[in-house]
């Protein structure tokens, strides 16, 4: 399971930084300031260092799938996705209140690329967990 997991975790990766080279993760992170802060414009007085979204970045694009393949069960996996995007989603408001920017595009691309791979992975292959859980496929 390990060859999987770091297939999708570096493919991962790799459509992230495209999309910085590209300027789309300044234009999602522009949209999430706009749905944290309607209407005015905050000035945002500390940032957090840039390393620190690749460092969330490459936790959750390695440690995600690898926790989704090693779940029992297609709703577990739903849910321990779902609420991994929620958390990253909700960073957003919380680093707002401390005056910091919010710039959660990469982890959230990484997360969603992650677990849109991890799950299509588990779906189209026997996964060793729901093999000794009993759950073969027909």
């Amino acid at each position: 399971m390990s060859v999987p997991v770091a297939v999708i975790g570096s493919l991962s990766l790799a459509l992230a930084a495209g999309f910085e080279l590209l300027g789309v993760l300044d234009r999602l992170n522009s949209l999430v300031l706009k749905m944290v802060n309607p209407g005015r414009d905050l000035v945002f007085t500390k940032a957090l260092p840039e390393w620190s979204g690749w460092f969330v970045a490459v936790l959750c694009g390695f440690a995600l799938p690898f926790a989704l393949l090693s779940v029992v069960g297609v709703w577990r996996r739903w849910v321990l996705w779902v609420s991994v995007l929620f958390l990253i989603a909700s960073w957003a408001p919380v680093l707002a209140l401390a005056a910091c920017a919010p710039r959660i595009g990469i982890p959230l691309v990484v997360a969603s690329w992650a677990g849109i791979c991890a799950m299509v992975y588990a779906n189209r292959h026997q996964m060793p967990c729901d093999r000794q859980a009993g759950r073969l496929k027909p």
